[in-house]
């Protein structure tokens, strides 16, 4: 089983671990972030590793294929390739499967009013090590490190996927709810508070602040 919003690196590392395999799997440069489809996968005593990644990489393109053909009319999105990536981020950006939508709908407004993306994922996989991982939480001052997926600095969206997304993301980009909202926050709860307004934003930006504080003094 792969979950959604791993990295290549991660899926690969995966693969490679699993028992009743065989050979190896194929090089990163080879596939790229946002390839392989999150799925369980059934496979037989003695499968090919690359066979296995293969499978994952054919039902991505079928999904987004999919998807992309049934796409909300007027989305800032010119290619598949594009709805990949944002699907990445709103992958990273919540883990709660009712907010994926309305999360979408955010950046798809962001977008089309020439607004940076502002997504702190992107950052973080923009300053991942050798290794694929950032071993401390993202600071203030990453915020303003000009790299090509600093979404802060850079208009538009990053380069590339940051992750692998999954169906459920994927459809949420090509379909996001129509909302007004342009902001959005952790809550403490594990999901997000949005907001049409900077002035919204802002208070629950400290309310998110003082449960941090909370927590941090428990």
């Amino acid at each position: 089983t792969v979950a959604e919003g791993l990295t290549t690196r991660e899926i690969l590392a995966l693969v490679a671990a699993t028992e009743g395999l065989t050979g190896t799997t194929p090089g990163l440069s080879e596939l790229g972030e946002g390839a392989l489809l999150p799925e369980t996968y059934h496979f037989s005593l003695g499968d090919a590793r690359v066979d296995l990644i293969a499978r994952m990489s054919a039902a991505q393109d079928e999904v987004l294929a999919r998807l992309w053909a049934t796409r909300k009319e007027g989305l800032p999105l010119k290619t598949p390739a594009e709805a990949l990536i944002l699907a990445s981020i709103v992958e990273r950006e919540t883990g709660v499967s009712s907010e994926r939508a309305r999360v979408a709908g955010v950046f798809i407004n962001r977008l089309n009013r020439g607004m940076r993306l502002q997504s702190d994922p992107t950052v973080a996989y923009g300053l991942f090590d050798e290794n694929g991982r950032l071993d401390r939480p993202l600071r203030r001052a990453d915020l303003s490190v000009d790299h090509p997926y600093n979404t802060y600095v850079h208009l538009g969206l990053p380069p590339g996927p940051i992750a692998n997304p999954g169906l459920a993301s994927i459809a949420a980009v090509l379909n996001p709810i129509e909302t007004k909202d342009l902001y959005f926050v952790a809550d403490g709860t594990g999901g997000h508070a949005f907001a049409r307004t900077l002035a919204e934003h802002n208070r629950n930006v400290a309310r998110w602040r003082r449960i941090q504080r909370e927590q941090r003094a428990q």
